[in-house]
């Protein structure tokens, strides 16, 4: 069983996917197993057939295809589902999420001896977006954090590390991506941050505008409010059998 899962959501990606899978695997050359899941989001372009022709050579590597797109929260819990290890590793197919920040995020999940710590979730610092986009980012995590009270400043961050038994706990819906710190919480994890760089995309184009997170933002923050109050209270726990 490999220790560690890569998961990469792949949208119309061609072009970011050999030096993507390159730098993965000059991330992970220090874990003793690992493996990677390529999740195309129903491509247009040749972004599967770029990672096929790459298997061939690479048994760490899987792809899974959404014969349409179903988004990048669907995209994650697909390859979440069928990963083989117990921590699961994320990062944006665009390649602006650089993968060799990758070991922040497995190593304290790995080091775990309480069993608590579920989450380690990246924050972008020296973003290399447009001055738009940051602004745009900065509002609605501000708005979120407001309301939320989730204690981190960006979790629209794609590079975040996570115990899969615990993510497959929560309740799926569209979007939930971005709510993963919050969500953790409620369940009554533990959450760690780590500060992450952030460069300008490879090739390609952004597949969302500003509007388009604003309108569908503010909806999914009222259910995640609504989920958090509504959240179980109580955990259970086996008691072992008493023996004389």
């Amino acid at each position: 069983m490999p220790a560690v899962s890569i998961v990469i959501p792949m949208k119309n990606e061609a072009e970011n996917v050999t030096f993507l899978l390159d730098e993965i695997a000059e991330a992970c050359a220090k874990l003793d197993s690992h493996e990677v899941i390529v999740v195309d989001d129903g491509s247009t372009d040749a972004t599967a057939e770029t990672v096929r022709a790459r298997m061939a050579g690479d048994p760490s590597l899987r792809l899974l295809r959404h014969p349409a797109s179903g988004g990048q929260s669907a995209a994650v819990h697909s390859g979440v589902t069928v990963a083989r290890a117990p921590v699961v590793c994320t990062l944006d197919g665009d390649g602006q999420n650089p993968p060799a920040e990758l070991p922040k995020l497995w190593a304290p999940l790995l080091a775990d001896t309480t069993g608590r710590l579920a989450l380690v979730a990246g924050q972008r610092v020296g973003r290399q977006d447009t001055a738009s986009k940051r602004w745009a980012s900065r509002f609605a995590n501000g708005l979120r954090a407001r309301i939320l009270h989730d204690g981190t400043r960006d979790t629209g961050c794609g590079l975040k590390g996570f115990r899969r038994d615990a993510f497959l706990q929560l309740p799926y819906f569209d979007h939930m991506h971005r709510y993963l710190p919050a969500l953790f919480k409620r369940d009554g994890w533990e959450v760690a941050l780590v500060d992450v760089a952030h460069r300008g995309r490879h090739a390609g184009t952004s597949k969302y505008n500003n509007l388009q997170r604003a309108l569908v933002g503010l909806h999914d923050l009222v259910g995640v409010a609504w989920l958090i109050k509504r959240r179980k209270k109580a955990r259970a726990t086996e008691e072992p059998a008493h023996v004389d």
